[in-house]
């Protein structure tokens, strides 16, 4: 039986990708064997490659003047990538500390390229993101990095950050594909596939030419982005299921109606969720309300022993993977573009009986 899964990640997938990628396990295209089984300089997966490509630029309106890169390493990998390849050594990049993971992009960085934070919220424990006019941006810094979505803390940025000319990094892991999103706004986005893309292990890196070439002379090949974009993605073997299923997704989403279809649908879906948090008097959230992310909903409930009960019930009622981060504690719902507004429902009706119940 299916569950209602709101992990983080690895995250919840389409089930019309699932099935077809079911169907096409053991016989792939009329092959005889699995898609996994296939080369990956052949002529029927270069075929899915560029497909795949080609739909993800339909879909988020990539223009010709950037790269489109699949990767191996998810997201964690471009923490140390992205210094690697923007910044000459003894250069400096802003970066902006909204939280867990705008933290371990700054650690990672620290190692390649000098760190000036440009913002920080942990006086309000991440609880808000850091207003335009609080940034302090160095107009000669190498590029500007920021979270637009914490995944574990539920904080999401209501702006795009105004950078002058300085190139603007964003980890859209979170939030990739949820809604349009004006590309040409960065120099640099990059996603771990396991949230709306596709399998783990696979990231996703959309980069402006101009920014290409400037990697270090010592940088691994496999971390150089041109190197990686004048191959095609294809340096080495790449993940060649990871790549498959993210086309799938990608045709699935053109099949919804597109990114402003999907996106009218996350923010019901998270709008829905929210008012039910705040109408309870007995769940809450902690982010400023203009602050919160669409895509993972983390709340309490008022006392702490009854966490368990709550997520053993939840469980049994067809709704998984709610504990919240262990960081943070509490629960967390991630909703992300698979989620259906049927899962919605279902965890909101449950929410509210175990609030009578044991309120």
């Amino acid at each position: 039986m299916r569950v209602f899964n709101f992990s983080a990640g690895p995250a919840a997938l389409p089930l019309p990708v699932l099935e077809q990628a079911r169907d096409e396990l053991l016989d792939w295209r009329g092959g005889g064997m699995s898609v996994m089984e296939v080369s990956h300089r052949g002529k029927p997966f270069i075929a899915v490659a560029e497909q795949a490509e080609a739909d993800l630029r339909e879909l988020l309106a990539i223009p010709a003047a950037y790269k489109v890169l699949f990767l191996q390493g998810g997201a964690t990998a471009q923490f140390a990538g992205v210094p690697l390849n923007l910044c000459p050594a003894g250069t400096q990049a802003d970066y902006i500390d909204s939280g867990h993971w705008a933290q371990r992009a700054m650690a990672e960085a620290r190692r390649f390229v000098t760190v000036q934070v440009a913002a920080s919220t942990a006086a309000t424990r991440h609880t808000t993101a850091p207003a335009q006019a609080a940034l302090q941006l160095d107009p000669g810094a190498a590029y500007v990095h920021y979270t637009p979505n914490e995944t574990i803390g539920g904080v999401e940025f209501p702006y795009v950050p105004d950078t002058g000319g300085v190139p603007l990094v964003a980890d859209l892991s979170s939030t990739i594909l949820s809604r349009p999103l004006d590309v040409t706004r960065f120099g640099l986005i990059y996603a771990g596939a396991q949230k709306n893309i596709g399998p783990s292990g696979l990231a996703v890196v959309i980069v402006r030419e101009d920014l290409l070439g400037r990697a270090r002379p010592d940088v691994p090949a496999i971390l150089d982005y041109r190197a990686m974009a004048e191959s095609g993605s294809m340096l080495n073997t790449p993940p060649t299921f990871s790549w498959y299923i993210a086309g799938l997704v990608f045709r699935w989403l053109q099949n919804e109606g597109g990114l402003a279809a999907i996106g009218e649908r996350n923010r019901r879906k998270a709008e829905r969720l929210y008012a039910a948090i705040d109408g309870s008097g007995f769940y809450a959230n902690p982010i400023a309300r203009d602050c919160r992310s669409w895509m993972n909903v983390p709340f309490t409930l008022p006392r702490p022993e009854l966490d368990k009960a709550f997520l053993a019930e939840a469980a049994a009622a067809g709704l998984t993977n709610l504990a919240g981060h262990r960081a943070v504690g509490g629960m967390r719902a991630s909703i992300y573009n698979a989620m259906p507004e049927a899962g919605i429902e279902a965890l909101v009706d449950f929410m509210r009986d175990f609030a009578r119940r044991n309120g």
